[in-house]
């Protein structure tokens, strides 16, 4: 019955009809009395109480008063024209002004009855004033009085004109509570609610839409919210137990000759704690015969190579071949030369397989790698390609992994020896911890937290424009101490032409400011062809140029240890994790690095807090939990059009401790019972069935 009611199509309600129908599907996505149920208001509007003339102030939200107008003028000519009406109480007047709809209120607005009116004050001219407020006599307000807050809910122009604004969708909403409220099943265990103090779910609903009081509205978010973050993790918690038992991985016994001998005579430097827990769990995983699907999160420069190195290791001790997929040429070339800086003296084979590389190359490569005396390789894309077949597979490092798609992964995975390899998935693009629950629920996550010893912080400082000439100063004073800059131009999508322009401009500016022969600078920007950008990369990581000029290609490139600055131009139009990758290009070496935003002198509230948390932080999980706040997990991981962050009511930047508590929660059952098969359960399986239709395995489940 529930199921069927709340499928009904929205037409079929009191109040809607085909024409509403249609373009509530169109403008809210509301189908169905289910959807509506679930359009939740964005605010509550407080109508219990009323105030006087003279208490009126500028920081009010949206206020009520009782009164009378006492007279009505048109002010103005064409588009600057609005209707002015003077309204008063006991206690003195204000005005109320519209702008649109002037011939049908005009007509309706009756002098000195009494009225109540309703909307945000505003000051013009030193006086206060409502702008299209709502507006209602004394009479009608008392007859349509509802206790408690009024919910405001997201409609749009068109809703509008048909009557469904927000006061017509709540009129809707009240037709629709009373027929769906009380067949409403309950969906989470007794012991859940009464644990965690959690209202029941017809309440929830109820209230969520009209609060008698503000408690009751957050009881009632709580535990709506909670209902989103418990399902998410239930789902993800599973697929990641069905993972472990339904795929078995290659199983590393033992820890060898290559792994002992690269840590006795090769390491260059001490591991940190973090490192040293992170091999830890890797060989956790490795040696008992489940598949491995870790993420390794750390910041740039922590040591996360050194990490995979020593995994590659252990699988070559257990007679198993490895590789490593990078997103870009550059990047995978760069893992190439520092793993082969890495290995050098040592009895193991690596080899490089890009796009670029040519056949008569790669034959001998491909031959190596299916009779298995090629340990290591390293590549892009061209990796997954038919002819790159490997004896014994058993062990895949993917880089930044948002950047290769499901599919992709999955072909790999098959090119394993009938068992599909381990997956060790590294990035440096760090993400909020609540965040990860939700994007990557379903890996073990491993986090390097530390760097190296001997890295220096970054200093990072923020300039106005009109201290350019003291940083042309400070530029020239560190080449001529032989270090080498970055200047970095942002690149706004919308318009390739004015970036271009304004990369170029910039670029012809340096080399004004730093002329030849005495100079060098080198330009890589994405209209260049890929040998030249490459070529300029390669001259400047050689150290025969002084000057990168380059839009974020370089964000993930090449790795320069004798780069010690990066000049961020108009750094207030870069994001903050965007700031903090490009940051990471420099203080790779055992000099001390600078980091400089040079920006106009008109900054927003999120600009300010950008750069102020960049010259405050070198922590990249602190960034990204500001980033999370000022953007949203949407914009965060480009995950707004994936639907896997759809949201309703939740919001991870503001409810982590829920989410914490519901993942906790969800576990503890999964624990318990892997197929949710308890009585007590009943409901939580029903309802996780309704949600996943026919997409689950629970058979998988051991």
């Amino acid at each position: 019955m529930q199921k069927d009611l709340l499928q009904t199509p929205i037409e079929f309600l009191k109040g809607v009809g085909p024409q509403r129908a249609d373009l509530l599907r169109k403008d809210l996505g509301i189908f169905t009395y289910g959807d509506l149920l679930e359009h939740y208001p964005f605010r509550w509007a407080d109508k219990s109480k009323y105030y006087k003339v003279s208490q009126i102030n500028s920081d009010q939200a949206e206020i009520q008063l009782i009164g009378h107008i006492t007279q009505v003028d048109e002010v103005g000519e064409g588009r600057g024209k609005r209707l002015v009406a003077h309204f008063e109480d006991e206690t003195g007047q204000t005005e109320l002004v519209w702008f649109k709809g002037i011939k049908w209120i005009k007509p309706a607005i009756k002098l000195r009855v009494p009225l109540v009116i309703y909307g945000k004050p505003s000051v013009y001219r030193n006086s206060y004033n409502f702008v299209h407020p709502e507006m209602e006599t004394l009479e009608e307000h008392q007859k349509s009085l509802v206790k408690g807050l009024l919910p405001v809910y997201r409609s749009s122009e068109k809703l509008n004109g048909r009557g469904l604004g927000s006061k017509g969708i709540a009129n809707i909403m009240q037709h629709l509570l009373p027929q769906v409220i009380e067949v409403l099943p309950e969906t989470l265990s007794e012991q859940i609610l009464t644990q965690n103090k959690l209202v029941d779910r017809k309440t929830a609903f109820a209230h969520i839409h009209f609060p008698p009081d503000p408690d009751a509205l957050k009881r009632a978010q709580l535990r709506l919210k909670f209902d989103e973050f418990f399902f998410i993790q239930l789902a993800l918690l599973n697929q990641k137990n069905v993972h472990k038992q339904q795929y078995k991985g290659v199983v590393f016994e033992s820890v060898g000759n290559y792994f002992n001998d690269f840590y006795n005579h090769h390491l260059p430097f001490e591991l940190t704690a973090a490192q040293k827990r992170v091999l830890k769990e890797i060989r956790r995983d490795t040696q008992t015969g489940a598949h491995m699907n870790r993420l390794v999160q750390g910041d740039v420069g922590s040591g996360k190579t050194v990490v995979a190195l020593m995994t590659m290791l252990i699988a070559l001790d257990n007679g198993y071949q490895t590789c490593l997929m990078a997103p870009t040429e550059i990047l995978a070339t760069q893992h190439y030369n520092s793993l082969k800086e890495l290995l050098v003296d040592m009895p193991v084979t690596i080899e490089l397989l890009t796009g670029s590389v040519k056949q008569r190359a790669r034959k001998p490569m491909l031959e190596a790698l299916s009779t298995g005396t090629l340990h290591i390789i390293v590549g892009t894309h061209a990796l997954l390609e038919d002819p790159v077949v490997f004896k014994n597979l058993g062990l895949v490092v993917i880089d930044e992994q948002h950047r290769f798609g499901v599919a992709q992964r999955a072909r790999l995975w098959k090119k394993g020896p009938g068992v599909p390899p381990h997956i060790l998935v590294m990035t440096a693009t760090p993400i909020p911890r609540t965040l990860a629950m939700s994007l990557y629920g379903d890996l073990d996550i491993s986090v390097i937290d530390e760097l190296p010893p001997g890295r220096k912080p970054i200093t990072t400082t923020h300039r106005f424009e009109n201290s350019r000439l003291r940083v042309i100063g400070f530029m020239r004073e560190e080449i001529a101490k032989g270090r080498q800059i970055y200047i970095v131009f942002p690149l706004i999508e919308e318009s390739e032409a004015m970036d271009y322009n304004n990369l170029m401009d910039g670029y012809a500016q340096i080399q004004r400011d730093f002329p030849q022969p005495n100079y060098q600078v080198s330009v890589v920007h994405g209209r260049m062809k890929p040998e030249d950008k490459d070529f300029e990369m390669q001259r400047f990581a050689r150290g025969e140029t002084h000057i990168m000029v380059a839009t974020t290609v370089i964000e993930v490139g090449v790795n320069v240890p004798n780069a010690s600055v990066m000049i961020i131009e108009n750094a207030e139009k870069f994001g903050l994790s965007q700031l903090h990758q490009l940051r990471g290009r420099v203080g790779r070496g055992a000099e001390q690095s600078y980091c400089i935003l040079l920006t106009g002198h008109k900054l927003s509230a999120d600009a300010r807090t950008r750069l102020e948390t960049m010259c405050r932080t070198n922590d990249g999980f602190e960034i990204a939990d500001v980033d999370l706040r000022l953007r949203g997990p949407g914009d965060l991981m480009g995950t707004r059009q994936s639907g896997l962050l759809n949201f309703k009511i939740a919001d991870l930047s503001k409810d982590q401790q829920l989410l914490q508590l519901a993942r906790k929660i969800a576990h503890e059952i999964l624990h318990e019972d892997p197929r949710l098969e308890l009585p007590q359960h009943a409901r939580i399986r029903s309802e996780y069935i309704r949600q996943h239709k026919g997409k689950l395995k629970w058979s998988r489940i051991s």
